[in-house]
């Protein structure tokens, strides 16, 4: 008679399948390589083409910066959150549309682990497209790095914002429609009116202090100052707001998962 073999323990933490579900998360991205990473890298080198071509002459310095320099790091940014949103809210979308979300909630890993899961799966998206974006803008944009603590700071905390945003609207979408609007209606409106083409000192009074509202405004101010030593608040208190702001959104989704809300019939 052969023995049955001794169940699985889990500890604290159940490693092995938080392993397990980032993996299937980064590798929903990386088997759609040409959509979901050169894509992105093209259409930013676009933009980056577009502006400096048409504004290069007419605004050649921003805050002492050049002006394809003061730009590279916002659109790389854009780039950036706009991936890890896309790949966590597609992946939660695509799941309870398709039925099969039950995949995810059955296997043993808490509400924590679901988060820290499916977050960092977005966030490696975001992280990859911004070192794809970043390598390609070296072949027509010169510059350097004056603090790579902000640089590399920046990119993982505003990744795994957009990517902990993602999570939260695509458990609230129930169709491909709710998933559009949050896009068009708040990430792309919140990402544009961040200061990611101009400096908002040159605003008026009252808008600079809408600015200073949009939280996108520090995760694009605190990256390019890690770039060009240029920013337009104190780059601590960025790095306070984007601690805070993933904080927040952590919790967010860990009750999300935590209660089932429009997961479980």
């Amino acid at each position: 008679m052969t023995d049955t073999p001794a169940p699985r323990r889990i500890g604290a933490v159940n490693w092995l399948g938080l392993w397990t579900l980032y993996l299937k998360e980064v590798q929903r991205f990386v088997a759609v390589k040409t959509q979901a990473i050169i894509a992105p890298v093209v259409t930013t080198l676009l933009f980056l083409a577009v502006f400096t071509l048409a504004l290069g002459r007419a605004v050649e310095m921003v805050n002492g910066v050049p002006f394809a320099q003061f730009l590279a790091p916002g659109l790389v940014m854009m780039a950036m959150v706009q991936n890890a949103f896309a790949n966590t809210s597609s992946s939660l979308v695509i799941s309870k549309v398709q039925g099969n979300i039950v995949d995810i909630l059955m296997p043993p890993l808490s509400p924590a682990e679901l988060t820290v899961g499916i977050a960092l799966g977005g966030t490696t998206r975001g992280l990859v497209v911004g070192a794809a974006t970043l390598a390609g803008m070296r072949a027509f944009v010169e510059f350097g790095i004056h603090d790579v603590f902000f640089v590399l700071f920046h990119a993982f905390a505003a990744s795994l914002m957009l990517s902990l945003l993602g999570m939260i609207g695509g458990i609230w979408a129930d169709k491909f429609d709710h998933m559009a609007a949050v896009t068009n209606f708040v990430i792309t409106p919140f990402a544009f009116l961040s200061g990611t083409f101009y400096s908002i000192q040159r605003l008026p009074g009252l808008f600079q202090t809408l600015a200073h509202l949009n939280p996108f405004f520090y995760m694009i101010d605190g990256f390019r100052y890690g770039f060009t030593g240029v920013t337009d608040t104190a780059p601590m208190l960025g790095v306070a707001v984007m601690v805070g702001i993933d904080t927040v959104l952590a919790l967010i989704c860990w009750r999300l998962f935590a209660t089932g809300y429009k997961l479980k019939a």
